[in-house]
């Protein structure tokens, strides 16, 4: 592979802590109880307006999920590194990618601003060539917009092109852009897996090594 494109939460880093208790923080708000993080867990994966609407429940007002918006992101902002981590085996895997000069990107559902704030506290900004999030393009993931962007920015052919990811949404991505797909089973949502079985399945980041190095 000559570019790896890989998903942030459930993939690079270990962020459900954090995000369940900004997203119950914003249930506080607007006077609703907490939910189990495990029920919060299952939601992340389609950008954060998706995020909240789930979590306050199909029948919110668009007015009540808009101020429960502006509270979640206010208050991740700042608490979107108190409990954050990278997985085993991350940086190091990134480490030897980046020595054999192989250009990465992270291709997020995450709001860009925070995908890099998070990157930048744990280290890793000169590991990627580019960072792109949920507000990046017009639209999300799995529109493929994100992985052509990379692309042509690269000038790497769909051939050696990859996707890594933790969740369905990662998987349809690299199929509807054409690449090839690596999922995580330590993620957020490995069960989606099964539904849409990537090409490899890794159960540790650092196994994608041979799959990269040969």
């Amino acid at each position: 592979m000559n570019l790896l494109i890989f998903d942030l939460d459930g993939t690079l880093i270990d962020s459900q802590l954090d995000l369940a208790n900004a997203v119950n923080a914003a249930r506080g708000h607007m006077n609703l109880p907490p939910l189990e993080n495990s029920a919060v867990y299952a939601m992340v994966g389609h950008g954060a307006p998706v995020l909240i609407r789930r979590a306050l429940g199909p029948d919110a007002p668009d007015a009540d999920v808009e101020r429960a918006l502006e509270f979640f992101l206010k208050h991740y902002r700042e608490h979107m590194l108190d409990h954050t981590v990278l997985y085993e085996g991350v940086r190091e895997t990134l480490d030897s990618f980046r020595a054999r000069g192989l250009p990465m990107a992270i291709l997020t559902n995450k709001p860009v601003n925070f995908s890099v704030s998070i990157i930048a506290g744990l280290g890793l900004t000169d590991h990627f060539f580019r960072i792109y999030g949920g507000n990046s393009f017009d639209f999300k993931k799995p529109h493929p917009v994100g992985v052509n962007a990379l692309l042509e920015e690269s000038g790497v052919g769909r051939e050696k092109a990859c996707m890594v990811g933790d969740s369905a949404v990662d998987i349809r991505t690299a199929r509807n852009a054409g690449i090839r797909s690596y999922g995580v089973t330590y993620g957020f949502q490995p069960e989606s897996l099964a539904a849409e079985p990537p090409d490899v399945l890794l159960d540790n980041f650092s196994g994608l090594m041979p799959f990269v190095l040969g």
